[in-house]
C-alpha cells in the first residue's frame, strides 16, 4: 500500500461515480462492509453519506478506520483505500447526501425523511490492482 499522493490517473478515476464498498470495524472486531456511494472532495477527502440511524455510524464513531474499495466496469481493476474519519457532522440541509445522489443519480436523494450524517475520511493509504497499475509507481 502506498501512502504517497494520489497520482493524477487514480485521482481522475476515483472522481468518476464508481460503485464502492465500505468496510468498518464492529465492537467484537468483526469487519462489516456495504456497497455505498463516496465523493472525492477537491481536498483529498473522501465523502460519505450515512442514514443517521445505521449501524456502521455506531462502528465509525467508536472506531474511526474505514476502508474503501471503489471498483471499476472491469472489477479486477479497482482502487483500495484505507483511512480514518477526521468528521462526522449532521447533514440537516441534505447538502452532502445531495451531492452524492447528484453524482451518481444526476438529481437531489429522494428520501428527505430520514436524518443523515456526512463523515469525511482521510486517506491514509492507497492500493491499485488490474488496468490502474500501469499509472502509478511500483507499491
Amino acid at each position: 500500500m502506498s501512502t504517497e499522493p494520489l497520482s493524477p490517473q487514480v485521482t481522475d478515476f476515483l472522481r468518476r461515480p464508481n460503485p464502492a464498498v465500505m468496510a468498518t470495524l464492529a465492537a467484537d472486531g468483526r469487519p462489516v462492509s456495504v456497497a455505498t456511494w463516496y465523493l472525492l472532495e477537491d481536498d483529498g477527502h473522501v465523502l460519505l453519506n450515512l442514514d443517521a440511524g445505521r449501524a456502521r455510524l455506531k462502528h465509525l464513531r467508536r472506531d474511526p478506520r474505514v476502508s474503501l474499495t471503489v471498483l471499476a466496469d472491469n472489477w479486477y481493476t479497482h482502487v483500495s483505500l484505507q483511512g480514518r474519519v477526521v468528521s462526522i457532522t449532521d447533514d440537516t440541509e441534505l447538502e452532502g447526501i445531495d451531492r452524492l445522489s447528484q453524482q451518481y443519480t444526476g438529481h437531489e436523494y429522494s428520501n428527505r425523511e430520514r436524518p443523515r450524517v456526512s463523515v469525511q475520511v482521510q486517506i491514509e493509504r492507497w492500493s491499485v490492482w488490474g488496468d490502474l497499475k500501469k499509472f502509478v509507481a511500483e507499491q
